[in-house]
């Protein structure tokens, strides 16, 4: 293999990462100034949450939209109008007159920053093999959340200096990315019509899974609407499966056993990652930080982020996809320990070494689902099951944000991360048909 495409891989991995980045970052920065929302448009704080639960809502239910509509047309196209509504999405909420006008953009705002993590691996996956894709997955994962690390403390400063508005528009910034990578941007697919009615249902009945897990912190109401759109919307789209097993949701994806436990496992780690960003800011601004103080305590995550993807990439491809997803759920563990420890003891010391674990965590655990995925299907419909791998992926980030901020309220935000910790237990007991084909190949 020639050195030009591993450094052609190393290029476009970097700036998919910072893509991916700036979409977490809708969340991680706008997080800080949701009291500052509140006070301005007239609304109360729980109210004001709304910005980030319907922005993480969206997020999670259309990435498997984008990963269809890619092996019918190529990444270009769905890419270029994920990064469009993200970027109106943006500068919409940055001016809104009215708290509804601030959520409608936010629903734009995710639709479109939901693009991102599906394509991003989709194109490294199409690019690359073996261990130059490894590390390039693991390049994108950890250039990710290095900045969705400094997502809270460039939203502190930036609101400081110009007020929550302009932390509201800081994804515009995914726009300069885009000129630069274009070329590498396949826009070849197989032509094929998408089946809208199928891609609505598996939308709607997504997104009664995560109003379910996010009502623990947004109400009975919430509760009912989800339980309404799973109820209704699971049978039909299983039905609809059945029907058109090459539609929307293909049949081969469904059954496939690797890509349902190697997400379902993974989705762990995400549900770590989001409950220590929803839960460090909590606890110590609670004690008296502020919240640009908060962010110079993830700098150090953002910093090892940089660094994870240099070992993370050459242990996938010696140790195996299930093994590495299996040892980021162990690191994931020990790290809600550590912070539950932490928030009970309120020592910022312990808080940031378990970010710092969960950021390792997330370094090799999400390249090693991708891998996984990527590795057990065909070519035509890898980009619908990357996208519904990712939608799963996704999901557990809104199960530890929920649980921090329902069930914290309840028994305190130390008690939700030691019962959040079984999270990741639960994940390597699903994945043990994949470890034990593992542990029985020949060496």
């Amino acid at each position: 293999m020639t050195p030009a495409i591993p450094d052609d891989s190393r290029r476009v991995s970097l700036l998919l990462g910072l893509l991916f980045g700036l979409a977490g970052m809708g969340s991680s920065s706008a997080a800080v100034a949701v009291p500052l929302i509140a006070d301005d448009l007239g609304v109360t704080a729980g109210v004001a949450t709304w910005t980030i639960s319907l922005y993480a809502l969206m997020l999670a239910v259309t990435t498997a939209v984008y990963g269809r509509v890619s092996d019918l047309v190529g990444i270009r196209i769905p890419l270029l109008v994920g990064i469009g509504l993200m970027t109106m999405g943006a500068v919409v909420a940055a001016a809104a007159p009215s708290y509804s006008v601030l959520l409608l953009a936010r629903l734009v705002q995710g639709a479109g920053a939901a693009a991102v993590p599906t394509l991003g691996v989709a194109v490294l996956n199409a690019r690359y093999a073996g261990s130059v894709r490894g590390l390039a997955l693991g390049r994108l994962a950890g250039v990710a959340a290095a900045v969705s690390c400094l997502g809270p403390l460039a939203g502190g400063l930036v609101e400081h200096a110009f007020g929550w508005r302009a932390v509201m528009a800081l994804p515009v910034l995914g726009l300069l990315v885009i000129p630069v990578l274009w070329p590498a941007l396949t826009r070849e697919g197989t032509g094929a019509r998408l089946d809208l009615v199928g891609a609505v249902l598996v939308a709607l009945t997504a997104a009664g899974v995560v109003l379910l897990v996010q009502s623990p912190s947004t109400g009975l109401v919430v509760a009912l609407a989800g339980i309404v759109l799973f109820v209704l919307g699971a049978p039909i789209t299983v039905a609809r499966v059945r029907r058109r097993p090459h539609g929307f949701l293909p049949l081969a994806v469904v059954r496939n056993g690797v890509v349902v436990r190697s997400a379902a496992a993974a989705a762990a780690v995400p549900a770590a990652w989001f409950a220590l960003l929803v839960a460090v800011p909590s606890v110590l601004v609670g004690s008296g930080w502020e919240p640009w103080q908060v962010g110079l305590l993830l700098v150090p995550s953002a910093a090892l982020a940089l660094v994870v993807p240099r070992f993370a990439g050459p242990a996938i491809d010696r140790w195996g996809a299930p093994v590495s997803i299996a040892v980021a759920g162990v690191v994931a563990t020990i790290a809600l320990l550590m912070s539950a420890a932490g928030a009970a003891l309120v020592w910022a010391p312990l808080l940031g070494v378990g970010v710092l674990l969960v950021t390792v965590a997330f370094g090799v655990g999400q390249p090693a689902m991708t891998a996984a995925v990527a590795d057990a299907v065909e070519p035509d419909v890898r980009g619908v099951a990357l996208g519904v791998a990712t939608l799963v992926f996704l999901v557990g980030g809104s199960i530890g944000s929920a649980m921090v901020g329902g069930l914290g309220d309840a028994v305190g935000i130390g008690w939700s991360l030691a019962a959040l910790a079984l999270l990741p237990v639960a994940g390597l007991v699903v994945l043990r048909p994949d470890l034990r084909t593992k542990a029985v190949l020949p060496r």
